[in-house]
């Protein structure tokens, strides 16, 4: 089976229930909001059999035969960063709601969000470039510190707390999409593993610390503050407790590695060494932008898929399909551990379809919008052309399960080691920047013109990928060439 008609088959199980809810024969062809409900529940289970299916179904071609102590290695780095990434999801549903809470308004509650972002961007490399140089394991224990700190500041209704709180949280996030990374990176090939194995860490981490864990994270934190009554501030506390044990992990089991300890290299030297890097090796650079431009469309799809499905005040389930987006996300990082599992095809191929297909699901609000007339009530249940969205949104989200680990597996081919997390820090400089930008006129565009940018966005991603193949295809040929002795 080629790449494409693999991507296409697995997109038809997200398209079926959709057309039998539009089949005047289909049994649960209710009325009003019950139509609704069923149309929910029918595709989340749906995803739920697909998703089983394929993990049930790997073949031993889908799986590469490791070592006990690797397997080791591997479980121990999925349950921390697990472990962190419930931290991560326990907080996200509720960030928003508890600023309202406190009283604040959008302006406001939009300024904290830019500072989180805004932070992100000022000293992500300079904590991404502390971590090479002072260590990752330190780097990672301090992403603990910091978020934890982030959650404490959740209990003052104090507009400067709740700032600081969006300062340290965006210091950890640059921490926690480089610091670990580069850790796992560094120390699976100082044990001295199988590089294809690395893939097998990538895509596992990104089903259960992405999926799984986010959909208990999301149920959890709803048990917490809505049937047990603890109250919004409850889901920070939980996340706080998850970090805390995760941090104990890593200062138990993990050891310490480095990219460029030289005492005599500075943070300045390591950002010129970084800058160098990206400016001298145009693979580097097509990578940066291929992630800015994808991060920067999946970050302002959180932002707008909302009142995409919701444009008249529509009564839809915010958890129960936000749960379903990461069994979508599930299904993708499954399939996508099975094309890293084989020699071909090459993760450089394959992402192009992937980029494209993302940029059609995202297009679908504009061609929505043309095709199918909208609604005019105010309230009542989601429309039909809020069910195509869904249905695209879960593509979308399908595409976003492919692109982690995929994303992650190019990173490790090539960045260099000396400078990998200044370098990642580097590449969400832009990201950053752009979501500001977004954040800041948010509503100052209709949302057709929104999502057409970001399907743009993406398609020149998906450009830029097909560029990336072509040097790399380059660059393994003159490799090759090079190792061939003259006669």
């Amino acid at each position: 089976t080629s790449p494409n008609e693999a991507v296409d088959r697995s997109t038809l199980p997200l398209a079926l229930p959709l057309l039998l809810l539009r089949h005047s024969s289909f049994p649960l062809r209710l009325e009003g909001h019950r139509t609704m409900e069923a149309f929910y529940w029918l595709l989340f289970c749906w995803l739920a059999v697909v998703v089983a299916a394929m993990e049930l179904s790997k073949t031993n071609r889908d799986r590469a035969s490791t070592s006990s102590a690797f397997n080791s290695f591997k479980n121990n780095y999925i349950l921390v960063y697990s472990l962190m990434m419930a931290g991560d999801w326990l907080q996200g549903p509720y960030v928003y709601y508890l600023y309202s809470q406190y009283g604040y308004g959008k302006g406001d509650i939009g300024r904290l969000f830019i500072a989180g972002f805004g932070s992100s961007m000022l000293f992500g490399t300079i904590v991404g470039s502390l971590a090479d140089k002072q260590g990752r394991k330190r780097a990672s224990v301090t992403y603990c510190i910091t978020y934890i700190l982030s959650c404490m500041t959740k209990h003052s209704p104090q507009f400067k707390v709740l700032m600081l709180g969006r300062v340290l949280g965006g210091i950890a996030t640059s921490l926690l999409f480089s610091a670990f990374e580069s850790w796992l990176v560094a120390e699976h090939n100082k044990r001295g593993f199988e590089p294809q194995w690395l893939s097998i860490t990538f895509s596992k981490a990104i089903f259960l610390g992405n999926g799984l864990v986010a959909i208990i994270a999301g149920l959890f934190a709803n048990l917490l503050t809505d049937n047990l009554g603890f109250g919004p501030v409850a889901p920070f506390d939980a996340a706080a407790c998850f970090l805390a044990i995760g941090m104990a992990i890593i200062l138990s089991t993990w050891t310490e590695n480095y990219g460029d300890p030289s005492d005599s290299k500075g943070l300045l030297t390591q950002f010129q060494v970084a800058a160098a890097a990206i400016s001298s090796d145009e693979k580097i650079a097509l990578l940066g932008a291929i992630q800015s431009l994808f991060e920067g469309s999946m970050y302002t799809f959180v932002f707008l898929w909302t009142p995409a499905l919701s444009p008249n005040d529509e009564d839809i389930p915010h958890g129960f399909i936000f749960a379903t987006f990461m069994l979508s996300s599930m299904l993708g990082s499954s399939f996508a551990s099975r094309l890293l599992a084989r020699p071909t095809p090459r993760v450089e191929s394959y992402m192009q379809l992937v980029f494209a297909v993302a940029a059609v699901t995202l297009l679908l609000p504009v061609i929505t919008s043309f095709l199918v007339a909208p609604s005019t009530v105010r309230g009542g249940s989601i429309s039909f052309g809020g069910c195509i969205q869904l249905v695209g949104f879960c593509t979308f989200e399908a595409c976003v399960g492919i692109f982690w680990p995929s994303i992650m597996k190019m990173r490790s081919q090539y960045i260099p080691e000396e400078a990998r997390s200044t370098i990642m820090n580097f590449f969400r400089i832009p990201l950053n920047i752009f979501v500001c930008v977004v954040l800041y006129n948010v509503s100052a565009f209709p949302m057709t013109v929104m999502f057409g940018m970001c399907s743009g966005f993406l398609f020149l991603a998906s450009l830029l990928q097909r560029r990336l193949m072509m040097v790399s295809e380059i660059h393994r040929s003159s490799n090759t060439e090079s190792l061939i002795p003259p006669f």
